[in-house]
């Protein structure tokens, strides 16, 4: 099984302009990470729901390790 990062930028409620990321590992069949963006969905409103304190405002899909260890 490949992996691809889900990586969310997420805001706080109260206060919107404080932004950081939080990277989620999706299993994926191909590692594709076009594969990644059509099924993201569901794990982003699951990840927003245990999360309501903050607001997912964008997201990408990359390979592991592409981004660097932002976080």
């Amino acid at each position: 099984m490949n992996f691809v990062e889900l990586i969310l930028t997420v805001c706080t409620l109260a206060q919107p302009a404080a932004c950081d990321e939080r990277k989620l590992m999706l299993e994926s069949a191909t590692g594709s990470t076009g594969n990644c963006m059509m099924q993201a969905m569901p794990y982003i409103a699951q990840w927003s729901g245990e999360h309501p304190n903050v607001q997912v405002t964008r997201w990408r899909c990359v390979p592991p390790g592409a981004e660097g260890d932002k976080i």
